[in-house]
């Protein structure tokens, strides 16, 4: 049977609610057939708006974005490599080398020193390009510079270096500036090449040997 609530529901809602009166051998179940809106004959059928918006609601999916984080490499020759970039840089800088800043040009010089004494067996060291200084840089890293400020690189890297580096571009239409990368804050800059407040990371290529398989390499003795 429909409860008083229901049945005011649905008067205001149009219905026509019959009056039955069961006796002691009526079926109950016929009467909450008869009464039931929705088998009146005649009557027109609601249709209930927003019907199908009902229900439980998705929440949309929210993307989390994780900072990628190079993946470094200390080999253990005073080198890191960076196997996401493809590079590999000196484990420390110049300024563990002078102990003071350089300019651009010295900088050049220091890449040069290293490739004569082939540091690390290598000697195609060179300064990095801006995107190339820019992909040691993480907030998410740390590690200190030479007065024990925070920059944010792996500390894989020695720390008491400086805290940014020169690299090899060169402002167009400007010669006599150079781009210099923050490892505070993580910004370039236009510097001119002669600041001495300046240092620099070096970086060379990572040139991994093709692979081929060991029956490959014993043909290659035959050949003539």
């Amino acid at each position: 049977m429909l409860t008083k609530e229901q049945i005011k529901q649905y008067q205001e809602d149009g219905f026509v609610i019959p009056d039955f009166k069961m006796s002691e051998n009526d079926d109950p179940t016929e009467f909450d057939d008869a009464a039931d809106p929705e088998n009146l004959e005649g009557e027109p059928e609601t249709e209930w708006i927003g019907e199908d918006e009902w229900g439980d609601e998705e929440e949309d999916d929210v993307a989390v974005v994780e900072e990628e984080v190079p993946n470094f490499i200390d080999n253990g020759d005073g080198t890191i490599s960076d196997t996401l970039s493809s590079l590999m840089w000196k484990k420390d800088d110049s300024y563990k080398e002078f102990n003071y800043g350089i300019t651009w040009f010295e900088a050049h010089d220091y890449c040069e020193m290293l490739n004569d004494k082939k540091f690390a067996g290598f000697d195609d060291w060179r300064l990095p390009s801006g995107e190339e200084a820019k992909s040691l840089f993480s907030f998410i890293q740390s590690n200190q510079d030479k007065v024990g400020a925070e920059i944010h690189i792996s500390d894989l890297f020695e720390p008491g270096g400086g805290h940014n580096t020169w690299t090899y571009e060169e402002k167009p239409d400007y010669q006599q500036y150079a781009q210099k990368f923050s490892y505070v804050t993580g910004n370039d800059m236009w510097e001119h090449k002669d600041n001495e407040y300046s240092h620099c990371r070096v970086t060379r290529d990572l040139v991994q040997d093709e692979w081929e398989p060991e029956w490959r390499k014993d043909t290659k003795t035959f050949e003539r």
